[in-house]
C-alpha cells in the first residue's frame, strides 16, 4: 500500500468478486488486492459471543465453524456460500433473516483496516459500544473507499430452539405487499419475510422443486422461531392477519426437510432466473407501507418499457431485488433495461427509501446519487473520504458521481504527494 501511494497507483480491494453493483471492478490504472487467501479463524470466544476471522472467509463458513457449539452468524445473503466477509463489510450485506437480526453493521464488532499509507488500524473490538466516534459504522458499507479490511470481529448468537416457515399465496402482488405491511404492524416479528412474484415462483419451483404453489401471483415465505409454543403462537397471529387478505394458499412446513426445500428455492432464485433469460438485478429499499404502491408502479413501468420483471426480495425490511429480464443479443435491450432499472431506483427514493439496501452503489448507481443526496450531502461524504484516503486512490470511480470523484482526485493529488 505504501508503494502504491508513493507511485500514485490506485488500489481496488476485492473479496470473492460476487459484487452486483460493480463495486470491485478494476479501473485501467490500478492494482487489485484480493483477500481470498486470508481465510483463517483467529479467535473464538463462546462466553462473550464473538469470533475473529480473516476477511477472506466466506459468510457461510463462519456459521459452519461455530455450529457444533450451537451458535451461528446471523447475516445470510443469498450468496453466503461464496461471498467473503470482506465484501459483506464493504456493502453492509443483509439476507433473508435480517428482519429480526439486522444486517452486517448490527453484527460487526470490530475490524482491522489497512489504510492507503500502509498504516494498520484497529477499529472497535470484542466488546459492545466502544467509546469515541462511531468509526466502525462509517467503515461498514464504505465500499472499499477507506482501506482494506483484513480482519473482522463478528457477533455470534445462540441457535434458536426451533424455526418454522409458512407459505402464503395471493392473487396479486399488491395484496401480498399489503399483507406484509399488516404483519409488521401487528407486532409480530418474524425472523424472515420473503416475497416472490409469479415469474420468480415458477422459475424457483422448476429449479429446486420446493413445493411452491404455481397458480398464485405472489408468494410470501414467513418464518418464525423459538420454542414450539412460541412458534405456534406467532404463526396463529400471522394466519389471522393474513386471512383478512384472502390468501389462496396458506401452508406451514411440517418437517425440517420441507423447511430446507423452501429456503433452497428462495436462495436459488437468482440462479434459477438466469436459466430463463439475461437479467439485471436491482437493489433498492423502501418503507414497507409503500410496498403495494411500488409493486403496482413497477408493473406499469414493465408494460411501458416492454420488459418483464421478476420480483424476489426481503419484504420485511423493504429491501427490493427486482430482476429485469432482457435479451443481451437484441440491440437496444440492455440500454432499455438500464433505463428501467434507474427509474425503479428513483421511485424508491421518491417514496422515502434509498438507492441501495445491500448491494452497494459501486459503478451501477454512482450517477444516481444526486437523486438521493444534495450537493452538500455529497460534499460531507467526500470530506470523510478525504480523511481516510487523501489522495483518493482507494477504489476509484465508485460510489460518487464520476465528475465529482475525478475532480476530487485531481485536487487532492498534489497535497497528498507533498505529505
Amino acid at each position: 500500500m505504501k508503494t502504491c501511494l508513493r507511485l500514485g497507483v490506485p488500489v481496488v480491494p476485492r473479496g470473492s468478486g460476487t459484487s452486483l453493483s460493480g463495486g470491485a471492478l478494476p479501473t485501467a490504472d490500478c492494482v487489485v488486492v484480493g483477500v481470498s487467501r486470508l481465510n483463517r479463524i483467529l479467535d473464538v470466544d463462546f462466553d462473550n459471543r464473538f469470533i475473529r476471522v480473516q476477511s477472506g472467509m466466506t459468510n457461510l463458513s463462519v456459521s459452519d465453524a461455530v455450529a457444533e457449539q450451537q451458535f451461528f452468524y446471523a447475516p445470510d445473503p443469498s450468496s453466503q456460500l461464496a461471498c467473503a466477509i470482506a465484501g459483506n463489510v464493504a456493502m453492509n450485506s443483509g439476507g433473508a433473516h435480517c428482519l429480526k437480526y439486522g444486517v452486517t453493521t448490527n453484527n460487526l464488532m470490530g475490524v482491522t483496516l489497512v489504510l492507503m499509507n500502509g498504516e494498520i488500524v484497529e477499529i472497535g473490538g470484542p466488546h459492545l459500544d466502544p467509546a469515541g466516534l462511531d468509526l466502525l459504522g462509517i467503515v461498514c458499507g464504505s465500499e472499499g473507499q477507506f482501506g482494506i479490511v483484513t480482519e473482522a470481529v463478528l457477533r455470534i448468537l445462540r441457535k434458536p430452539e426451533g424455526a418454522r416457515p409458512i407459505l402464503m399465496g395471493f392473487d396479486s402482488n399488491e395484496v401480498a405487499g399489503a399483507c406484509v405491511a399488516d404483519i409488521i404492524k401487528s407486532g409480530v416479528l418474524p425472523v424472515a419475510m420473503e416475497f416472490m412474484d409469479r415469474p420468480a415462483i415458477i422459475a424457483c419451483e422448476n429449479f429446486a422443486h420446493a413445493g411452491y404453489p404455481t397458480d398464485v401471483e405472489a408468494l410470501l415465505i414467513v418464518e418464525v422461531e423459538g420454542s414450539p409454543a412460541e412458534i405456534d403462537e406467532q404463526l396463529t397471529k400471522i394466519r389471522e392477519v393474513a386471512s383478512s387478505h384472502e390468501p389462496k394458499v396458506m401452508r406451514e412446513s411440517s418437517s425440517a426437510v420441507q423447511s430446507d426445500l423452501i429456503w433452497k428455492g428462495r436462495k436459488a432464485a437468482f440462479g434459477a432466473m438466469g436459466q430463463i433469460a439475461d437479467y439485471m438485478c436491482m437493489d433498492g429499499t423502501i418503507p414497507t407501507s409503500q410496498l403495494p404502491h411500488v409493486l403496482g408502479r413497477m408493473r406499469e413501468m414493465s408494460e411501458e418499457y416492454g420488459l418483464k420483471v421478476a420480483n424476489v426480495f426481503h419484504a420485511g425490511d423493504g429491501n427490493l431485488h427486482p430482476l429485469i429480464l432482457f435479451d443481451a443479443n437484441k440491440p437496444g435491450d440492455q440500454e432499455k433495461c438500464e433505463a428501467f432499472g434507474s427509474d425503479i431506483l428513483k421511485l424508491c427514493v421518491e417514496v422515502g427509501g434509498c438507492l441501495t439496501g445491500e448491494h452497494g452503489v459501486g459503478v451501477e448507481k454512482r450517477d444516481l446519487m444526486v437523486h438521493q443526496f444534495t450537493e452538500a450531502d455529497l460534499e460531507i461524504q467526500m470530506r470523510v473520504k478525504d480523511v481516510f484516503d487523501p489522495a483518493w486512490l482507494m477504489n476509484p470511480a465508485k460510489v460518487f458521481p464520476m465528475a465529482a470523484s475525478r475532480s476530487r482526485r485531481e485536487r487532492n493529488a498534489p497535497r497528498a504527494a507533498a505529505e
